[in-house]
This record gives C-alpha cells, sequence and structure tokens, in this order.
C-alpha cells in the first residue's frame, strides 16, 4: 500500500540538552574583567530556553537542563552566549542533519563570533521565466531576449529591534568576473516578518557578451552569470539620517543561482531558503569553548495496531519466569543507560495496569541475586530506575503538595543557614544560622510525615509489594520492611527534589549560592533520616563534622517513630488513601509569564495586551501582575469548555492560543514554540475532563465585527472547526501516549541491534553445547534459562525487524512525494528531508 497516503503517521521530536560549562570567553573589553553571562538556547532565531546569569566570570559554570518537545520545524540548534547587556559574545550553531552525532554524548563546542550578517533566518519565494519578444531598430526587427524574476513572498524572517519593515534587491551580475551589475529592488513592506510582494523585474540579456549575435543569446558571459536576491530590514528614519542615505539597511539573507542552474524553457517556481552572506565554511576566530550534553529525538509514530506484537511481547515480561528472560529485562542489559530504557517501560506498563506485578518480579529477582541485603536496591539497576521514573511520573503533584510551600518559603526568606565555620561569611552567626536551619528542616520533615495518605495510590501498590517481597525472601531481617521503602521515597524522591527543586518544577526561580547551599544541608539531613531508620545508626564524614548537632537533634526516638509510622502507612496496599491533595488543595500542574488579551473589556489598543503571571492548578486557572501577587482573574476548571490554537492572521502574533469559556474567550500568547506547546498539552488534558466540552471551535478571533475564519457576524455562533482536544473523558484511561512509547523502545532494540544479536547467539551456543559456552561468556550477559531468552529474543527480533519494515516502506513514500523547492522543502538545506535513518532515530 502507499504508506504516505493512507497510513496516518505523526513526526514527535524531543529535544534534551545539559549545558555545562564555558571556558576562556572574552574578557571585558574596558576592564578586563570576568562578565556576567547567561546561555540561550535558539531553533534557528527562536529563543525557547535561557540560563540564569554567572556573574563576574570568564569560566561560568551554568549546570542547567533543558527537556521539552518541539512543536516545528527547523534547520539549526544553536547556543548563544551572552552578557548581561544581550550582547552575543560567541555562538554554537548545528545543523538539524548533525544532531545525531552529538547524540547523548558530553562534547565540548568552539565557540564562533556572532556578526549581524551570519544571522540568518526564513525563506523566499521566487518565479523565473524567459522570454523572446521583437524588437526593432531603424534597419531590421529581430528577436530579443530577456528574463523575468517575479518575487513573491518571504516567510518567517528576522526581526531587527522589534521591528521588521523588508524589501528585497534584486542583482544580476555578468561579464568577466561578473563586475557588471543590473539591480532592482522592491517596494519596502512595513511590520511584518511575512511580507507579500509580487513584483516582478525583467533584464534583458541581448548585447551582455562578447559575442553579439542577437539570434543566439546563450553567450557564454551571461550564462556563467549570476542572480542574487537578497532581502534587508529598512530601518527607521531617524537611524537613516544618522547613519547616511547610502546606507542600504540591516542584511536578513540572500540566495545566490547561477544562470546556468535555470531552465530556459516554461516557468520555474520555488520556495529557497535565505542564506548568510558568503556562505563559506571559512575559519573564524576562537572565543572560547562551551560543554553541552545533547540528546535530540524524532520518532515516526504509526497507528496503534503496528506496535502490537512488540506491546504484547514487552507486556509479558512479568509472567516470564526467569525474569532475565523476559523482553524487558533483556532490553535494560543491551542499553547502557538504563534510564533512556526506564522511561519508556515505566509508561507502557503503567498505561496497560501492570506496573505493580512488573516491579514487583524484578525486585525478587534483584533481591535473589544480592549478597548483602545492606546495599538492597542501592544501585542504578533496572528496578531502581524504573522505580525512579515512576516516582517521578506519579509523584510530583504529591511533591508540590508536600514540600513546594517550604521550598518557596526558602527561596523568598534568602536566610542564610551556613553551619560550617570555615564557610562563615562576615557579618553572620552560626547559633542564628543553626536555628534557621533546624526550623526549615523542621517544616519539611512535619510536612512529609502528615502526608501520607496523600501519596499517590500507585507508589504505595509499588511500596507494599516491595516490602512483601523482601520480607519473604528476608524474612530474618527486621529492619529490611523499612529499608527497601525509604530507600526510595527519601534518597530517591524527597532528597533529590529538595536539592534540585527546578527539575521537579517545584520553583521556576534558579538558585543562587545562599538558597543552593541551605537546600543542600536540608537534602543531607533527609537522607541521613532514611539511613537512620533502616540500619539503626548513623555515620557521618569527618570533614562534615559540622552537621553532627543537626543529626543529633533530627535521629532521637521521636523521629525516627514517626518515619516508621510515616513508611508503615506509604507502604500499604489497601488503596483507601485520602483525596484530601485532590479535594482540599490545589496542585500547580504549569505557571509561567505570559501576554494575554483583555476579555472583551477594551475593542480597541495595544493595552488590550499585557504581561501576566499565570497558574494553572487541578482547580483553576488565574492570573495575576506578579507571581507573588493575588490573582485578577479566575476561570475554574469546569468553565474551560476548549483550548485551541488561534491563527497567526487573527492579531498578527505568532504562538497564541484561545482557553474558551461560556462567555467569553481569553486569547493568550506564549513566549516561543515549546511553551505554547506545553501549555495547550496541560490545558487541554484538564478540559478534556469538562463533560460540557465544545465540539466546534472558531481558529480565528472574533474582530471588526465578524469572525475573521468563517466570516460569521453574530458573535455567538457555533464554531465553523472541529476542536483538536483529544478523546472525551469517557475514553480517557491514562494520559500516556503508549504507542509512542513503544515506538521508543523499538528505536532503543533497532540502535542497539548488533548487541541483540550476539546475545541471541550466546543463547543458542549454550542450547546447542549443552552449557560449554557458558566459560566463555565475557559479555556481560545475564543468561539464567538460555531456551527461554532464546525464545523471547525470536519473537523480539521478528517484531523489531517488522516495524522497521513499515518505517522503511514510509520513508521512501515519503521521499517520492517530497517536492524540493515546496513551502514545506525549500532548495538550499536538505536538513528537513528526511533521506536516511539518522534524520529519524537518533
Amino acid at each position: 500500500m502507499n504508506m504516505a497516503e493512507n497510513v496516518k503517521v505523526r513526526t514527535e521530536e524531543t529535544l534534551r540538552v545539559k549545558i555545562g560549562e564555558a571556558k576562556n570567553l572574552p574578557p571585558h573589553s574596558v576592564t578586563g574583567s570576568g562578565r556576567n553571562t547567561f546561555c540561550a538556547i535558539l531553533l534557528d532565531r527562536e529563543e525557547i530556553f535561557r540560563t540564569a546569569t554567572v556573574e563576574k566570570s570568564l569560566n561560568p559554570f551554568f549546570g542547567e537542563e533543558f527537556h521539552g518537545e518541539i512543536p516545528r520545524k527547523f534547520r539549526y540548534l544553536s547556543f548563544y552566549i551572552y552578557d548581561k547587556n544581550d550582547k552575543a559574545l560567541g555562538k554554537v550553531s548545528l545543523r538539524k542533519r548533525e544532531l545525531h552525532k552529538y547524540h547523548g554524548k558530553e562534547h565540548w563546542f568552539s565557540l564562533l563570533p556572532v556578526d549581524v550578517q551570519s544571522e540568518v533566518q526564513g525563506k523566499v519565494h521566487l518565479e523565473f521565466r524567459f522570454d523572446e519578444y521583437l524588437s526593432s531598430s531603424p534597419d531590421v526587427t529581430y528577436a530579443s531576449h530577456r528574463m523575468a524574476v517575479r518575487v513573491i513572498e518571504c516567510n518567517d524572517l528576522m526581526v531587527i529591534n522589534g521591528a521588521c519593515n523588508p524589501y528585497a534587491v534584486v542583482t544580476l551580475s555578468y561579464g568577466q568576473g561578473r563586475h557588471r551589475e543590473e539591480v532592482r529592488r522592491t517596494n519596502v513592506k512595513k511590520k511584518t516578518i511575512s511580507p507579500l510582494f509580487d513584483e516582478t523585474f525583467f533584464f534583458d540579456l541581448d548585447n551582455k557578451g562578447q559575442n553579439h549575435d542577437r539570434n543566439n543569446y546563450y553567450v557564454e558571459d551571461i550564462f556563467s552569470g549570476e542572480l542574487c536576491i537578497s532581502v534587508w530590514h529598512d530601518e527607521s528614519r531617524m537611524a537613516r539620517e544618522v547613519l547616511g542615505s547610502i546606507f542600504p539597511g540591516v542584511f536578513l539573507g540572500e540566495i545566490k543561482i547561477s544562470l546556468r542552474d535555470l531552465n530556459t524553457s516554461g516557468i520555474q517556481n520555488a520556495w529557497y531558503f535565505l542564506r548568510a552572506k558568503n556562505d563559506m565554511r571559512q575559519p573564524h576566530e576562537n572565543v572560547g569553548s562551551m560543554r553541552l550534553k545533547i540528546s535530540y529525538t524524532a520518532e515516526q509514530v504509526f497507528a496503534s495496531q503496528y506496535y502490537d506484537d512488540l506491546r504484547n511481547v514487552l507486556l509479558e515480561s512479568p509472567d516470564i519466569q526467569p525474569i532475565s528472560s523476559s523482553a524487558a529485562y533483556i532490553l535494560g542489559q543491551i542499553v547502557d543507560n538504563r534510564q533512556e530504557v526506564a522511561q519508556p517501560l515505566v509508561k507502557v506498563f503503567h498505561h496497560h495496569g501492570k506496573i505493580v506485578p512488573f516491579i514487583k518480579t524484578l525486585a525478587i529477582h534483584e533481591i535473589k541475586q544480592t549478597l548483602d541485603h545492606n546495599t538492597l536496591f542501592r544501585g542504578n539497576s533496572l528496578l531502581t530506575k524504573v522505580l525512579d521514573e515512576l516516582m517521578k511520573l506519579v509523584g510530583l503533584p504529591y511533591l508540590h503538595f508536600t514540600i513546594k510551600p517550604i521550598i518557596h518559603q526558602i527561596c523568598s526568606e534568602h536566610l542564610s543557614c551556613e553551619i560550617d565555620p570555615a564557610r562563615l561569611k562576615e557579618g553572620e552567626n552560626l547559633e542564628v544560622n543553626m536555628e534557621t536551619l533546624k526550623n526549615y528542616i523542621k517544616h519539611i520533615f512535619d510536612a512529609i510525615m502528615v502526608s501520607g495518605l496523600a501519596c499517590p495510590g500507585i507508589m504505595c501498590e509499588v511500596f507494599a509489594a516491595l516490602k512483601k517481597a523482601a520480607q519473604d525472601h528476608l524474612p530474618d531481617k527486621k529492619e529490611v520492611r523499612y529499608q527497601v521503602v525509604c530507600g526510595f521515597i527519601f534518597l530517591r524522591f524527597f532528597a533529590p527534589a529538595i536539592l534540585g527543586p527546578r527539575f521537579f518544577d517545584l520553583t521556576t526561580d534558579t538558585q543562587d549560592e545562599t538558597v543552593h547551599r541551605t537546600l543542600t544541608l536540608i537534602s543531607k539531613v533527609i537522607q541521613r533520616l532514611g539511613n537512620l531508620v533502616s540500619s539503626q545508626s548513623w555515620t557521618y564524614c569527618p570533614k562534615e563534622d559540622y552537621m553532627v548537632p543537626v543529626f543529633e537533634h533530627f535521629s532521637d526516638a521521636c523521629h525516627v517513630e514517626a518515619v516508621k509510622m510515616y513508611l508503615d502507612i506509604i507502604s500499604s496496599s489497601t488503596k483507601k488513601h485520602s483525596k484530601q491533595m485532590d479535594i482540599e488543595q490545589p496542585v500547580v500542574l504549569k505557571e509561567g509569564m505570559l501576554i494575554k488579551r483583555a476579555q472583551g473589556r477594551k475593542k480597541f489598543g495595544l493595552k488590550n495586551f499585557k504581561r501576566r503571571y499565570f497558574v494553572l492548578t487541578n482547580q483553576t486557572l488565574t492570573y495575576s501582575r506578579s507571581k507573588d501577587d493575588d490573582p485578577l482573574f479566575v476561570i475554574p476548571i469546569g468553565n474551560i469548555l476548549a483550548v485551541e490554537k488561534l491563527e497567526e492572521q487573527s492579531f498578527k502574533m505568532k504562538y497564541m492560543f484561545q482557553v474558551i469559556q461560556p462567555q467569553r474567550t481569553l486569547y493568550v500568547q506564549a513566549n516561543n514554540c515549546v511553551e505554547e506547546k506545553e501549555w495547550l498539552d496541560i490545558l487541554t488534558k484538564v478540559s478534556n475532563k469538562n463533560k460540557n466540552r465544545l465540539k466546534e471551535f472558531h481558529p480565528a478571533a472574533y474582530l471588526n465585527g465578524h469572525w475573521l475564519c468563517c466570516k460569521a457576524v453574530d458573535q455567538s455562533s457555533p464554531g465553523c472547526t472541529p476542536v483538536t482536544g483529544g478523546l472525551p473523558v469517557t475514553e480517557i484511561q491514562v494520559d500516556l501516549d503508549s504507542d509512542r512509547e513503544v515506538e521508543k523502545i523499538h528505536s532503543l532494540f533497532l540502535t542497539h541491534m548488533d548487541k541483540m544479536e550476539a546475545l541471541h547467539d550466546m543463547c543458542g551456543i549454550l542450547e546447542v553445547y549443552s552449557g560449554e559456552a557458558v566459560v566463555n561468556n565475557t559479555s556481560g550477559f545475564q543468561i539464567e534459562d538460555s531456551k527461554s531468552c532464546f525464545e523471547t529474543l525470536n519473537e523480539v527480533l521478528k517484531c523489531v525487524i517488522s516495524l522497521e519494515q513499515e518505517h522503511l516502506h514510509y520513508r521512501k513514500a515519503l521521499q517520492r512525494e517530497m517536492v524540493t523547492g515546496s513551502f514545506e522543502t525549500p532548495i538550499g538545506d536538505d536538513s528537513l528531508i528526511i533521506s536516511n535513518d539518522n534524520d529519524t532515530k537518533l
């Protein structure tokens, strides 16, 4: 079948970047000292993330991470280092097609200098044709020839100083050395990044070469010539007066086309990517270097039935004996990065209601393999990574409910809690700092202890399964019932969240040195409490003897018994946990600064658009003037009838979406495409629970007395387009994309096919030679039962190869149908073209 036509395939792109550090940045030009710098991530020229500012350093350590969905096509992924005045000091720019070279590993990249003429984005739509017409002189009539160049439009041009007033210049260069030129230019289009020019320019081709034969215009000089179409931003009148009338404007990009590459018959119509001037890879001055870890994936996700075979093999894993012969366990063996394995496995098993038996089976297997019970579940095994990912998946609202208010208090009060005498700053008091630290720890400790009934039910079931498995296999180790639970809930859940609250969505702010130190000390104590309950003793590092008074304060019998009672509550499998977290307390799902339009209060004026701080909880959507202000407006979740994108034509603004309510619609603008997608996704999930959800909506705004989309004049008229917000609530079981996660697992198997085949061969040898090959098993693979492992590998290989054949057929069909020079695939860069596996599975 024609895959491209008959199979609905979606491409899901994800980017994860760890921004490490920069070195040897250029010093301040005046003082020669360090700079205050930050790093920004850009898709083409659109900023999607920036770090906090690091002060007074030429070797700044940023230590931040970005993770998000990429909702649009892009050509370049770039990283810019800016100083506090937004001056670009250097950049790293990587083509999309090159990202697979750096996937999943840290690399040092040289920073290149930034100049205006190298900063280019956008594309231009052109049409060429060659005409022949009759021309006459007093003596003779003859055929003349000319070339018509039609500049139709541009798209996605760069904004300069908050504006874009573009015009195009068409230059024909010819003659020896192309030293002769003819120049035309379009009119200026004001305030648009997508100008429609639709202007045609004519160039006579006769009498421009050394051969003046009127009947043959294919002369060497002309067709060794070149067309250059450049796009410029027209500066304001004041800027022209300052810079002089000869200043052409700000360069936005160009394309150069040899006349030899144009067909002299017919009309040629195509889109082209704009390029930087002199787009040649020449050596550049080195302005420092930067350490990055980039992981980019683009998954082509097919319809659900294509994944059923592989999904079923995976979901059988808890029932396979031994578990080491299961598909899920084999995947954990062949992939070195177990976190990369655990993420999709957790979502698949959780979505299909099999996460508890899967974890229980892994736990029993690991307990049997562990020689010292004190090290139980302390390594980076498949089990521990799976449970880490599960707690992140279902436990974030619990973290918000439990410790987010205290984390916010610590960040806002900004009090020093330093108790190391060697690190005390001038004017600080050790006793005061000690009391402040103890007070913060007490608040967090008390909040955790009273939250047992709010712990998510699925976490409680898993903890109960772990506790029972440990007790059944280690009946003489009484402390193991607490050890297996506190090792996860304290050491791998609460402590990391306190230490890095931004990674758990507990705050959107970056912690400075004082706050980070306070959170580090609190995290140490929470970890010690977990160790104390499981081992009945604690040890400390001699270099941290200043922590002894704090440890002793929280290690008395009262605190220990409170922790044990809490652990007993969260490891109960009765499923009678209170819903107080969902009913009594609002849980913050997302927050941030956005731009919103007034909801019908004013009809005209720029004041209709204002920056507001939005907060979405499980109960309401609110906005206020700033983060700490009272809400100006509250929308109950039940009043959100739909959430959809808003067409750009409505307000000539990108990244806008609409929150549709019974009486009016709230129009909101995000800061970039990634943020827009995140808000749309979470708001759509919330609105799906509304039984009165709309079926149709208006994709454009109501302006000037009519809907821009359907031209209806009645503001209350029904929508003209079906909503895209997903399934009705009755059809939603778990808010996860099982198909996409199985596709990720397929990609992992495919990437490590060589290891899987080696394991398959080893199992075959063991079966044939009855164990003689065990001695030669130096690969690190664990093979407990070669027969069952061999059978599972047969099934997995069959599923992976079959699914990859579908991918191959689809990519070939897509390649055949792709039109180079179209709006989607302009001429000039193949970064957007799916040409090999690396473009789709990295």
